[in-house]
């Protein structure tokens, strides 16, 4: 999907992460592989009900916030 996200935000003329920042939730191993590599969440399986410690690996698909105009 991520892919497919930032393909699209391409053809709209919008820039990834300057305009727009895409973030997944898995960090499988092709979180890293295109050439701006996917800002994910990762959290590692468990066999049995557990509360998980998730971790937030920033890459290239995501940016700083725009400045509010108020």
């Amino acid at each position: 999907m991520r892919v497919g996200a930032v393909d699209v935000a391409d053809e709209g003329g919008v820039d990834v992460p300057r305009d727009m920042s895409v973030v997944g939730y898995d960090d499988s191993h092709l979180s890293h592989l295109m050439p701006i590599g996917l800002t994910t969440v990762r959290q590692d399986a468990a066999p049995r009900e557990a509360v998980l410690d998730p971790k937030l690996v920033v890459r290239g698909t995501s940016g700083p916030a725009p400045e509010s105009e108020a």
